[in-house]
């Protein structure tokens, strides 16, 4: 079974309003028996194509964070590279698959955050500072970027009192690194960002990538590895 089958036989399931249909389901099956059941079932639409169309597109859009990553980076290309820059590697998966950044150029390293940011978001923040803090740390002589999704929330958070302990609390092997590196030099994420701030560019790509901000859809990264 492929994508377009599946989609329509889910489509034939559900019908116009899949509350309003499972309503009418649910109205119907009262007086089942097992002499009729069979039949009601057919009758509903019930069959085992459902069930195997459900679990394909269900693994697919587990899959969907990743491919809006993926495609967010490519369509960022041509905006980004210049007309004597080389592309060295791309890391387009979950995590970086062993590779430091998502992207890689003879002139650039750059991460990409294809985030919408609502304010209360600590989990988004802990990732942002990840990267901003393993882009600000490299050694390299190549520009950094870090392009985000709007750099008004980033850049509040960038310059608040968050306690750095408190945001690395989830990357123990970075902690570690960073309290090993900087000790108690930088207690906040305020401190660590006006001291390295200059060192990564904070860019918003939202112009470049609208087609991909769907209107209510938050979650736009794929998970960590």
């Amino acid at each position: 079974m492929d994508i377009t089958e599946a989609a329509s036989i889910l489509q034939q399931f559900c019908g116009q309003n899949l509350t309003s249909t499972l309503a009418g389901i649910e109205d119907s099956a009262k007086g089942l028996t097992l002499k009729n059941c069979p039949a009601a079932l057919r009758a509903c639409g019930a069959r085992v194509e459902v069930l195997v169309a459900a679990g394909l597109v269900k693994k697919l859009a587990a899959q969907i964070n990743v491919i809006i990553h993926a495609s967010g980076i490519l369509m960022c290309l041509p905006k980004i590279l210049e007309p004597d820059e080389i592309v060295q590697y791309l890391s387009l998966g979950a995590g970086n698959t062993g590779r430091p950044f998502d992207l890689e150029t003879n002139k650039r390293v750059a991460e990409f955050k294809f985030v919408r940011w609502r304010g209360a978001d600590a989990i988004r923040q802990n990732s942002l500072f990840k990267d901003f803090y393993q882009l600000a740390e490299h050694f390299t002589p190549k520009r950094k970027y870090l392009y985000v999704l709007g750099t008004d929330y980033p850049l509040k958070f960038l310059n608040g009192r968050r306690a750095i302990g408190s945001v690395l609390d989830k990357y123990a092997t970075l902690l570690t690194r960073f309290t090993a590196t900087h000790g108690n030099r930088y207690e906040t994420v305020q401190d660590y960002y006006q001291a390295r701030g200059t060192q990564v560019t904070l860019q918003d790509v939202s112009s470049w990538v609208s087609s991909l901000v769907v209107e209510g859809v938050d979650e736009l990264e794929p998970p960590e590895a």
